[in-house]
């Protein structure tokens, strides 16, 4: 478990280290050029307090004012964003993405099915080889860990555990962040619940969080509303499992109106990385290519990291000291991570695989 996730960190910390000149790296102005001569991006999926993309935006408009920024369906779940290039590769119009960020499972899927085109940013040696594709199809953006966002005005004792969700006083207030038959998110709560049952990662715990949920869905305390800030207020979604980023975002953008809490489970504490590609089909390919610039540079990388994601070049741009400490301050506990599981590929498709295929017969909650 931890091998893996410390020669991931530790790998890109030595490169950092060998190759200091990269992170300095600039597009080159033939790029710029013909990225302004396109004049438009087509993003989908990115809400503006998910991992601080509304800042990230902001900045890459500030930065080329020539070129606008078109953004599609912004609560679209990763499976969404492959169904859109598909239904768009004849057409080069405003519908059709150039670029998406979508689950870690979702990359090799959008590869293999030639949906993507390889590019590889100037800062591609800091971004750890085990989350990026060797040719460049699709590579790690972020990460973050599962977590659950309270709310405190109507929840008296904050759960701890997943276990917790199943008892009679969360009658009708546990939601998942998304649909678990498309969402990357939803798809990867299943999983984590799964681990906290003590299930090995993959199929067992896709598995076993499919019956966890079934459980909490027979029990009354599962509500099959999509969960965000908006329905934690309200109160129709009084505990949303989300990743730490959108919780702690979330938060923040209630600012106390209710007042919330940001609980990492004590057990099945799971990391899920995000990744980047760029269409086969973009009509904007100079566009996506400087946006994958700005995004991989150290401006992008700590626009996400403001946005509370551990982006893929942190622990290299930590070693190269470029990440204020109270951005560091701002995050949960370093225990959380320390203790996450960061599932390899084959888990997060065979977990993945388990969830969409059978969520219908085993947990029959229709998400929405």
């Amino acid at each position: 478990m931890m091998s893996q996730t410390k020669r991931l960190l530790s790998l890109s910390t030595a490169l950092a280290i060998a190759l200091p000149s990269l992170a300095f790296a600039e597009p080159s102005a033939e790029l710029i050029e013909a990225a302004k001569k396109e004049g438009m991006l087509t993003t989908i999926a990115l809400p503006h307090d998910w991992c601080g993309y509304g800042d990230v935006i902001a900045s890459f408009k500030a930065k080329y004012p020539e070129i606008q920024v078109n953004e599609l369906n912004p609560d679209a779940g990763s499976a969404d964003e492959i169904e859109a290039i598909k239904a768009n590769k004849d057409n080069k119009g405003p519908q059709s993405p150039d670029v998406i960020d979508v689950g870690l499972a979702f990359g090799p899927q959008a590869k293999a099915e030639g949906l993507l085109q390889p590019y590889k940013v100037s800062t591609w040696d800091e971004i750890p080889d085990t989350i990026k594709d060797a040719e460049g199809f699709w590579y790690g953006d972020y990460y973050g860990v599962m977590s659950l966002l309270v709310n405190k005005d109507l929840v008296a004792n904050t759960p701890k555990d997943w276990a917790d969700l199943l008892k009679p006083e969360y009658a009708g207030q546990v939601a998942l962040a998304g649909d678990p038959r498309a969402s990357n998110q939803a798809i990867l709560g299943v999983l984590a619940a799964g681990l906290g049952k003590g299930a090995k990662s993959g199929k067992e715990a896709g598995e076993a969080g499919l019956a966890y949920f079934a459980e909490l869905n027979k029990a009354g305390n599962f509500v099959p509303v999509i969960g965000k800030s908006g329905t934690l207020a309200q109160g129709s979604t009084p505990i949303v499992v989300a990743w730490d980023y959108n919780a702690l975002g979330w938060a923040k953008t209630l600012n106390g109106n209710p007042p919330t809490e940001v609980v990492v489970p004590a057990t099945g504490i799971l990391a899920g990385v995000y990744v980047q590609g760029i269409s086969a089909y973009a009509p904007h390919p100079n566009a996506a290519k400087l946006w994958m610039e700005h995004l991989y540079s150290d401006e992008g990388q700590l626009g996400w990291l403001k946005g509370y994601c551990h982006p893929a070049r942190f622990n290299a741009m930590v070693k190269a000291g470029k990440v204020p400490q109270d951005l560091i301050d701002a995050l949960p506990p370093a225990a959380s991570y320390e203790k996450a599981y960061f599932p390899t590929l084959e888990e997060v498709d065979a977990n993945k695989a388990a969830v969409t295929g059978a969520w219908d017969s085993v947990v029959g909650a229709n998400v929405q």
